[in-house]
């Protein structure tokens, strides 16, 4: 049992869940409260959602693993779990099975809120992850660039399930007051953002850390295409990007001390930390170090959402 969920990445898919929570309830709900409103899908079609998103994304880990048995003997050999402790054959059951839950599901919710050809989305990141497998990957940046758009997906599938059902219930407010819910979904896209963006410089220093096995097996890596010098150029230019979007974000719309020290502790610092650490990095160990450390960031900030809810409701007392 063990075996499958590291196969899963579980602690990857608990990251996905509190995003998606700390999006509802730590962002749209204290927004919509502001403005007298409240949210219209139960936690229980939430719940679903979440699982499905979770399902879909299990099944690409299984899929990924599947076809990079190879490379990952190689890179990291240790780690390696399919064809070792889980035979191929179950390997493709397993990721069959989860797509079936993840597409159902989603087709389930679509119909749900009454936009049933969402339920198509279900089956295009579902393709997607089974494409980034077999071709993408191998591919110059298309492999990165896919893997950080679905990751920025991953909070936006909140605010797209919950719009239709707001504008349903509150369709003659709206009218009247010339009012719609953008606002939710231009906040919740300030956190798809800042995924895409360090979870695409977390994939360049993966293909960093896995340069050797990458370069043996024909892989169009960017280190392998534009060499590691080069790369770390590339990451540093992405870093101070997120740098500047934050930076900006505050300046802004924001401007509150709280966020101030927030993102100054757990933000800015660790990503500045990040660029002197690339700077100096030279061996896997290095590389390695660095993605988790990226990782972190992430979660940090997804877990902005608990400030952020704490500064919204301090405006409703």
């Amino acid at each position: 049992m063990y075996a499958y969920l590291k196969l899963i990445r579980y602690p990857n898919l608990i990251i996905i869940v509190m995003t998606q929570y700390l999006m509802r309830w730590g962002i749209i709900e204290p927004m919509l409260e502001l403005n007298q409103f409240k949210l219209q899908m139960d936690a229980f079609h939430f719940f679903l959602l979440v699982l499905s998103t979770v399902a879909i994304t299990a099944a690409g880990y299984v899929i990924n693993d599947y076809f990079d048995t190879h490379t990952d003997l190689l890179n990291k050999p240790r780690q390696v779990i399919v064809g070792t402790s889980i035979h191929r054959r179950f390997a493709i059951i397993f990721h069959s099975l989860l797509n079936v839950i993840g597409i159902g599901l989603g087709f389930y919710i679509s119909f749900h809120i009454g936009i049933p050809y969402l339920g198509f989305v279900f089956i295009l990141v579902a393709g997607l992850l089974w494409f980034y497998s077999t071709t993408y990957k191998r591919q110059f940046l298309v492999g990165n660039l896919l893997v950080a758009l679905l990751t920025a997906v991953v909070p936006l599938m909140v605010p797209i399930f919950e719009i239709p059902l707001l504008n349903e219930t509150y369709r003659q407010v709206l009218i009247e007051n010339q009012m719609n819910f953008m606002y939710i979904l231009y906040w919740v896209l300030a956190f798809s953002f800042f995924a895409f963006m360090t979870n695409l410089i977390r994939e360049i220093i993966k293909d960093m850390e896995d340069f050797e096995g990458d370069r043996l097996y024909g892989r169009n890596s960017l280190p392998v295409v534009l060499g590691m010098q080069s790369s770390k150029v590339v990451v540093h230019v992405l870093t101070m990007a997120t740098l500047a979007g934050l930076i900006f974000a505050w300046f802004k719309f924001l401007g509150d001390a709280i966020t101030l020290v927030y993102f100054s502790l757990f933000l800015w610092l660790p990503l500045l930390f990040l660029i002197f650490k690339t700077i100096k990095a030279d061996k896997k160990e290095d590389f390695r170090l660095i993605s988790h450390i990226l990782k972190v960031v992430m979660l940090l900030g997804v877990l902005y959402a608990l400030v952020a809810r704490y500064i919204i409701q301090t405006q409703l007392v």
